[in-house]
């Protein structure tokens, strides 16, 4: 009889606790240390839900501090042609930039040289022949062009050679108008070239391409339990 009974308090006492920890009952002591602590800031802080998807290096950190300004990068190689990849530190792209100058310069020299010999020999011409006082004086332009062993009568006449220096001097202005332009475009395209890679300073052109994927869990700012699941999609 008394094993009975004391297997019924013990029943009746196991209940008790269960319920107890259902209902969330829980002795005074504990409950009062509680509320000591009520003012205390929590252990567990509760984070910002905004995900730090994105972390910079300290390397990415320091080029995006020194990203170039673009409009500077344009305007400094206005000024003077290349000081823009100077400025972006693309230094390698200074024999590009002074070589294709360098040799549309040469071009245009070449070129407004043989155009102003074949003007001032045109011109000759014209005059002589008006006046009647055409020779073979190797000193007359228009015979200083002739080719190597060439005369005026091996040519076809003053005429004919006349009309030969007029149209070679149209095709060396139209070579000479050309370098200008190539010029121009060089010169051009080093101010694009600058404005482009300011603006793409700080652009991965890596070849890694990857997705990661994090689970987390944390607590909110109402203390409560949460999870969340990241994405990173590098490329």
């Amino acid at each position: 009889m008394k094993r009975l009974m004391l297997i019924g308090l013990l029943l009746l006492s196991m209940s008790f606790v269960l319920k107890a920890q259902e209902t969330g009952f829980r002795p005074a002591t504990e409950q009062a240390g509680e509320h000591h602590h009520d003012h205390e800031e929590p252990a567990f802080k509760p984070r910002n839900i905004v995900s730090d998807s994105i972390k910079l290096t300290r390397h990415d950190s320091i080029r995006l501090y020194r990203k170039p300004n673009a409009m500077r990068a344009v305007w400094m190689g206005a000024i003077i042609p290349g000081y823009g990849q100077i400025y972006n530190r693309s230094y390698w792209k200074l024999p590009i930039v002074y070589g294709g100058l360098a040799g549309c310069a040469y071009a245009i020299s070449y070129t407004s040289g043989h155009y102003n010999d074949f003007k001032t020999a045109y011109r000759d011409i014209f005059t002589d022949r008006n006046a009647g006082t055409v020779s073979e004086d190797p000193s007359k332009s228009y015979i200083a062009v002739l080719p190597e062993g060439y005369t005026l009568d091996y040519v076809g006449g003053a005429a004919n050679w006349e009309k030969t220096l007029q149209s070679r001097q149209t095709t060396w202005r139209r070579y000479r108008d050309y370098c200008i332009v190539a010029t121009v475009a060089v010169y051009a395209l080093s101010l694009i070239d600058a404005y482009v890679d300011a603006q793409l300073f700080d652009f991965d052109i890596s070849t890694d391409l990857s997705l990661s994927i994090e689970p987390e869990v944390y607590r909110d700012y109402q203390n409560r339990t949460a999870a969340e699941m990241h994405f990173a999609l590098k490329f």
